[in-house]
């Protein structure tokens, strides 16, 4: 089985050297690395100089080319039997290659694979914190993707593989501006193909740098999801409102606290004990006070954001029938 490695980016030159260094340090060779990037400037260029000796590396500089217009055309130039999609602020453990072979030599049927993300140790207290928020059971994250088993299986465009075929017969990336990889995941289940979660092939994902930008991140997540809706039909469950429930769960104690002292201890009381399991869930799995504090912020922010943007797109796409998801029509070329 041979790899190749799909890495879209803008510029950012430090996160692609980190991507870079972890390849080279992979146990398994079968693989090639090709980094399409779509900035103005070609500051990239040192970066993949250092890399080319040591890696099979090929390099795109294409400026303007969106997230999915890159990985897109990355794929274009790929000889490998699976494209590999990995976001580039991601690093790899040296035996992922190893996991992710073995897997698929057990389970040849299997067209499509995702792994999880964790948190390095060398990560700072926020990104370990974003990464609780991101994969906690009390913020709905971790609720997805527990099962280790062979089926159906939503793929996440920071850590997946599809076959190359699979990949070309549903017609690649779609142009749609947010949620790109799960409609993706949604087509190549729907064509027929089998997808799994390999649940040891995990990558580590240094995801957003500041409460402002992860907020946004996770504001364009929840809208997303409403665009995954109408163009699918049935993108939208139960978990994907919870959210959106405890948006209007806390708008709604907020609100009746000014009318009853006592239904202003309840909400309190409940809100208090719910912050408190996070606290020390995310204290013990991180060994860090600060990281579980941290983490009770980043764990509302992901719960408020994702939630607006349920309820923005909600009203305004489905109730008032207004704007649309910004899709732009992508052609791939085999």
């Amino acid at each position: 089985m041979f790899y190749s490695v799909i890495l879209p980016t803008f510029g950012r030159p430090d996160e692609v050297q980190n991507f870079l260094e972890s390849m080279v340090l992979q146990q398994l060779k079968n693989f090639e690395v090709i980094v399409v990037d779509g900035s103005r400037d070609d500051i990239l260029h040192p970066v993949i100089e250092t890399y080319t000796p040591q890696l099979d590396l090929h390099y795109f500089h294409i400026r303007g080319l969106g997230a999915s217009e890159s990985r897109n055309r990355g794929c274009e130039k790929a000889k490998g039997d699976f494209l590999v999609f990995i976001d580039s602020d991601c690093v790899v453990p040296s035996d992922y290659f190893n996991k992710v072979d073995a897997f698929l030599k057990a389970h040849p049927d299997i067209a499509g694979y995702g792994g999880p993300d964790a948190a390095d140790d060398t990560f700072s207290p926020f990104q370990k914190a974003v990464n609780y928020a991101m994969t906690s059971t009390f913020t709905t994250g971790g609720i997805r993707g527990k099962k280790k088993h062979v089926g159906k299986f939503q793929l996440r465009g920071f850590n997946m593989g599809i076959r190359r075929n699979a990949f070309f017969q549903v017609g690649g990336y779609s142009g749609m501006q947010v949620a790109e990889d799960i409609d993706l995941s949604m087509r190549i289940q729907k064509a027929g193909y089998e997808t799994a979660l390999i649940h040891e092939a995990f990558v580590y994902h240094r995801r957003k740098a500041n409460f402002k930008l992860f907020f946004k991140q996770l504001y364009f997540h929840g809208k997303g999801r409403i665009d995954l809706h109408l163009k699918h039909g049935d993108a939208l469950k139960p978990l994907h409102l919870l959210p959106g429930c405890f948006v209007l769960a806390v708008l709604g104690g907020i609100g009746l606290s000014f009318f009853s002292q006592t239904l202003a201890v309840l909400f309190a009381g409940l809100l208090g004990i719910y912050l408190l399991l996070v606290l020390v869930d995310a204290t013990m799995k991180n060994r860090s006070v600060w990281v579980g504090l941290l983490s009770v912020v980043t764990s509302l922010e992901l719960l408020i954001a994702y939630g607006i943007g349920v309820w923005r797109n909600m009203v305004v796409r489905m109730l008032l029938k207004r704007g649309g998801d910004s899709q732009k029509e992508l052609v791939l070329k085999a």
